[in-house]
């Protein structure tokens, strides 16, 4: 097998692809140059999307050429692909601005260079297009009874497919001839839940060009739970620091179970299989790989000093508040008086934030979940609802650190 394929399989990332053997062999002649679709349905990309840009890098990296298609086209309409219900309509001058956002989050992890990487916007030949030569031109080469049989249209012809989503595979195909007419694309490259629209691309460049061109996708990553990689009690893990901090960014890595270490290191990071291997072996810590996990993640994501600064919160919030960086955790602010009157354990975990409603915080008191650092920066656990937090607590700062269960922290500052 070609050696970017076997590279891309070694680290877990091939799921299906039209003719894996021909691929190879096509790579194998020389630099293939191969498109990733993301459409703007929102301001900020979340890790799910990342998947397909971590294997754009990795292909990059082989000598390929990649095109990052930016779907300002696609999105006024949107995919069925994966959803339930018909996505909610955004003006066209809101996706203009969310291309934009989510152009410069690529451009920071990818790099464009105008010629190994660089972008496109379908917006450009599908807003004008002429809907009658459409479907006279790329129609007919469609059969309903083919695009039915795929499981994107089948799972939502039982809660009602719009006509407007009934086409939206039509111009995703188009796109990839387009791409191929344009810039000689021979390669489409998305998650799994794309297979029947990357399917009907190639089947429409075959059709239009007689041309044979390939898809090939990659898993739909869940953690070893069955749960959607990358959802969190906040909701997804999105790359916009203002929606979702390095900090928490880095501690959804850091906390991710045993049995996903190896796999998540060997999908979201670049460090060499072997390493990888090794961080793994019985008899090692969890813990070690899982903070080089979060590190190297966020350092692809953020940037190395954003990783340094989340590694240093961490290592304050699960140490004590003598030790590491403690800007980067995520803090609240209350005033003196109040602890200098006794605040009670529950309101002050549910009025910070740090619980959603004070009964949460009564149960989380009384299931041992509930922690608070002493002066000294230890933890010790809380097991009476009625018990008052005071002054004493406070390091010399004015400052102490609340946590519930093993993983969320907060920062109390006083004022």
């Amino acid at each position: 097998m070609n050696l970017a394929l076997e590279t891309l399989k070694t680290r877990g990332f091939v799921q299906q692809c039209t003719d894996i053997e021909g691929l190879s062999k096509l790579m194998d002649l020389g630099p293939v140059t191969f498109y990733e679709g993301t459409d703007p349905t929102g301001g900020s990309l979340h890790i799910g999307h990342m998947v397909p840009y971590f294997a754009f890098r990795h292909l990059r990296d082989a000598g390929h050429k990649g095109i990052a298609l930016l779907g300002g086209g696609t999105a006024r309409i949107g995919d069925p692909s994966g959803k339930s219900e018909i996505r909610k309509m955004l003006n066209y001058e809101q996706l203009d601005k969310n291309t934009e956002s989510i152009r410069a989050q690529l451009d920071r992890f990818v790099g464009f260079d105008g010629n190994t990487a660089f972008t496109v916007n379908n917006k450009d030949w599908l807003a004008n297009l002429n809907y009658i030569d459409f479907l006279r031109d790329i129609g007919r080469h469609f059969s309903v009874n083919r695009m039915l049989s795929f499981e994107a249209y089948k799972m939502r012809m039982e809660t009602g497919l719009s006509f407007i989503e009934f086409n939206y595979q039509l111009l995703q195909s188009y796109d990839f001839l387009e791409l191929y007419q344009r810039h000689g694309c021979n390669l489409q490259i998305g998650g799994d839940d794309q297979w029947g629209n990357i399917v009907a691309g190639v089947e429409l460049v075959r059709r239009v060009e007689g041309a044979e061109v390939f898809g090939l996708t990659f898993p739909l990553v869940t953690t070893a739970d069955g749960k959607k990689m990358g959802k969190t009690e906040k909701g997804a893990l999105f790359l916009d620091p203002a929606i979702t901090t390095p900090y928490d960014f880095f501690q959804y890595w850091r906390n991710v179970q045993d049995q996903d270490i190896l796999r998540f290191l060997l999908m979201f990071t670049f460090l060499p299989v072997d390493e990888c291997n090794v961080m793994c072996e019985s008899g090692k810590n969890p813990n070690d790989a899982k903070e080089r996990l979060a590190w190297e993640v966020t350092a692809l994501i953020h940037g190395k000093d954003e990783a340094d600064k989340a590694l240093s919160g961490a290592k304050a919030a699960f140490g004590s508040l003598s030790g590491g960086d403690k800007s980067a955790m995520p803090h609240s602010e209350i005033a003196r008086s109040k602890l200098e009157a006794g605040y009670n354990v529950v309101d002050l975990f549910s009025d910070t934030g740090l619980v959603p409603t004070k009964s949460e915080g009564r149960r989380l008191v009384k299931q041992g979940g509930a922690f608070v650092s002493g002066s000294d920066g230890e933890f010790s656990a809380i097991n009476d609802p009625a018990e008052v937090i005071g002054t004493d607590r406070l390091n010399l700062e004015g400052e102490l650190i609340i946590r519930a269960g093993k993983k969320r922290y907060l920062l109390i500052k006083t004022k």
